[in-house]
């Protein structure tokens, strides 16, 4: 179950927001009843929360608030199911930053919902191998979810 909260001011196509995360749930092999919470806030409470939780000043792109620790199964294993956390987006700062990543605003939004996604479920890029498989995993549902759309 996805729940989109969207308390930035912005217009934003939350419908296709959830569809998006729904679809990357079913590539990662997630069970469909995990739930899942999208909100969507101006800057001055992605800054809040920046500041609060990581320590960090101003307002970020997204972050990733994980609750039941689920992983991406194994080929054998059954799909997780659980309470996956909480993806915070600043629709704002998303679209500010999408002309330096060469994507418009809307596509710059999916790729760190994913990205949010992929931390809620474990994935990282501290070190060099890790942003390597993570940012891999990230272009990959990415570019299955734009051909899923043509």
């Amino acid at each position: 179950m996805i729940d989109l909260n969207n308390e930035s001011g912005e217009d934003v196509d939350e419908k296709r927001l959830v569809q998006l995360a729904t679809f990357a749930l079913e590539q990662l092999r997630i069970h469909p009843q995990a739930e899942l919470s999208i909100l969507l806030v101006d800057e001055t409470t992605m800054a809040d929360y920046h500041e609060r939780f990581m320590d960090l000043p101003g307002p970020t792109d997204v972050l990733s608030f994980p609750m039941d620790e689920l992983r991406p199964p194994s080929d054998d294993d059954e799909p997780p199911l659980g309470l996956l956390g909480d993806v915070v987006l600043c629709p704002t700062v998303t679209a500010a930053q999408a002309s330096e990543n060469n994507r418009s605003p809307e596509a710059e939004a999916d790729y760190l919902l994913v990205h949010g996604l992929l931390h809620l479920l474990g994935f990282d890029h501290a070190e060099p191998d890790e942003k390597r498989i993570m940012f891999g995993l990230n272009d990959q549902i990415i570019a299955a979810w734009d051909a899923s759309r043509t």
